[in-house]
């Protein structure tokens, strides 16, 4: 099945589209003691899937960011327990959520054979189903990428505050950056149904303009910025929905404000509870 009509499939099936971000802060995370560090993140997430799915609560993706797990590794140490926890977490997936896309979050993009060797790290090594691209080094940087059935997410206007910095830069024309990077977007999808743009919840004038470019182009929609950095789901809804966007291409993203939106200090007692109830809204509010 092509990743278009995977997206459109499960945002059907689950009723939202919402994409769950999964870093976990170990710092903060509610972690059982007597275990080692791979096993407490494990019985963690076991419990927030295990939780979700008794609850009914599905969402349409989930999207681990790949720096929070080998951030943990040691390699000269030979200690790769964050690596071993993706593969974990990735499991757990496919066991509580089968066919929901998983999206890696590892924004690679580089000289040709090297995106190729990123393309094999996230579509053959990870077996995920889609995965976040740069696209600063051009067109030789991100076709390798371009895999049967696979999804591909190139940063276009990022949630970040430094983001403008370069996104927002106005060419000659008076034509923003990103502006001009959707076209580029749009130019490449003709050669890989299935590529799409990573635009943020945190300017709604910005995402309402590439909303509106993008709406009869069949560009998925990656929308990270709800919730701690600030956006609103439901202003994101309103706007792709103003602009005639096709709504179930798009996902918008939560991470922390899932898994631990305590964010610092020690998890209270009801943490589940908590992570469930900001689930529940975000469904909610993004329900299709």
């Amino acid at each position: 099945m092509s990743y278009l009509n995977t997206l459109q499939d499960i945002s059907s099936q689950v009723g939202n589209v919402v994409c769950m971000g999964l870093d976990p802060k170990v710092e903060v995370l509610p972690l059982a003691e007597g275990m080692d560090l791979r096993e407490r993140v494990n019985d963690y997430f076991n419990q927030l899937f295990h939780r979700m799915v008794l609850s009914g609560l599905f969402p349409s993706a989930f999207k681990p960011n790949i720096g929070y797990y080998q951030s943990l590794d040691k390699p000269r140490d030979e200690d790769f327990t964050g690596s071993l926890l993706l593969c974990d977490v990735l499991d757990m997936l496919d066991a509580f959520f089968p066919g929901v896309p998983v999206i890696l979050d590892s924004k690679r993009g580089d000289i040709a054979r090297s995106s190729l060797n990123y393309a094999t790290e996230a579509f053959d090594c990870w077996h995920t189903d889609a995965v976040t691209v740069s696209p600063y080094m051009g067109s030789d940087s991100v076709s390798p990428f371009f895999v049967e059935n696979k999804g591909i997410y190139v940063l276009n206007r990022t949630s970040n505050p430094g983001g403008a910095d370069l996104q927002s830069l106005l060419l000659q024309d008076g034509t923003p950056l990103y502006l001009s990077v959707a076209k580029t977007i749009v130019g490449w999808a003709e050669q890989h149904p299935g590529l799409g743009a990573v635009v943020g919840a945190t300017n709604m004038e910005e995402l309402g303009n590439l909303a509106s470019f993008y709406a009869d182009k069949d560009i998925p929609l990656l929308i990270p910025g709800v919730g701690s950095q600030g956006g609103s789901a439901s202003d994101v809804m309103k706007t792709l929905q103003s602009k005639g966007y096709p709504v179930k291409l798009a996902r918008i993203n939560s991470s922390s404000g899932l898994t631990h939106p305590w964010k610092k200090g020690e998890a209270p007692e009801d943490w589940l509870d908590l992570c469930m109830d900001n689930l529940k809204s975000l469904i909610e509010e993004a329900s299709v």
